[in-house]
């Protein structure tokens, strides 16, 4: 089965590995591409700095990033699709988003906690 959703995440971040491996092992049906931005020879659709600065997905051909992301990867993942529906909602969205910015501003020291 040809993958639906293309992620592309920081393989250099402990969290983000973590996450992604989760991730991996929900996605039975493969129908996720998960792309390691570090990867030199890995498709970037925009700059390298800027997929590594907030998560990224492509969902039928729309970049999508931060917390519209997540919900992406979530809606292709059978056991987690109710959260990504939630999230079409612009309320829920936008309330995701805003914890995800605090997580944002969070990431570095919880980084260092995790190493």
């Amino acid at each position: 089965m040809t993958a639906n959703l293309t992620v592309w995440f920081d393989g250099a971040c402990p969290l983000c590995t973590r996450e992604i491996s989760l991730m991996r092992k929900l996605d039975r049906a493969r129908r996720i591409d998960f792309i390691d931005v570090g990867d030199p020879g890995a498709a970037c659709p925009i700059d390298r700095a800027a997929l590594l600065a907030r998560f990224h997905a492509r969902e039928n051909g729309q970049l999508l990033s931060g917390a519209a992301a997540f919900a992406a990867m979530w809606r292709a993942i059978p056991v987690l699709r109710p959260l990504g529906l939630a999230a079409r909602n612009r309320l829920v969205l936008r309330v995701l988003e805003a914890a995800y910015l605090r997580f944002l501003r969070l990431r570095p020291t919880l980084q260092r906690l995790v190493r």
